[in-house]
């Protein structure tokens, strides 16, 4: 009985196993979008322990970090095993427009969301401008 070679799914078998065991932080699919007066970060961790999220700020840099640990299956034949597991990792220049001392973030249903003011000197105001000629004279320009 011959054996037949399939030079793809060969291939597709060495790339699956090299993206599955590729040392290194995970990806972490984002979303983010400005509303109102705060930042939103959705950021996807499907099966990730909630005690193992760690969001923390230094400076200007938000990050993100969590761990996904693999299924401890003892005595079993694996088929299949392509759900990642290890650390995944996102960093965040904040900028100067957010308030870092009031970011929130809570963990539901797989979706961390990270909620990020914006500060109060990034925030639109009226600047009262007074005349040079006369000192009782102001106008209010929006900014």
């Amino acid at each position: 009985m011959a054996m037949s070679f399939d030079p793809f799914s060969e291939l597709d078998r060495l790339t699956g196993n090299l993206l599955q065991f590729r040392p290194g932080p995970r990806f972490m699919p984002v979303d983010l979008y400005r509303d109102g007066d705060q930042y939103v970060l959705n950021a996807d961790l499907p099966g990730v322990d909630p005690g193992s999220v760690d969001v923390d700020v230094d400076g200007q840099l938000l990050t993100i970090r969590a761990q996904r640990t693999a299924a401890a299956q003892d005595g079993v034949k694996w088929l299949a095993e392509e759900r990642p597991h290890g650390t995944y990792l996102r960093q965040f220049s904040l900028g100067e427009g957010v308030d870092s001392e009031k970011i929130s973030a809570s963990y539901d249903n797989g979706v961390l969301s990270v909620l990020m003011p914006v500060s109060e000197k990034a925030k639109p105001r009226k600047i009262r401008i007074g005349s040079a000629e006369h000192n009782d004279e102001q106008r209010t320009i929006s900014v």
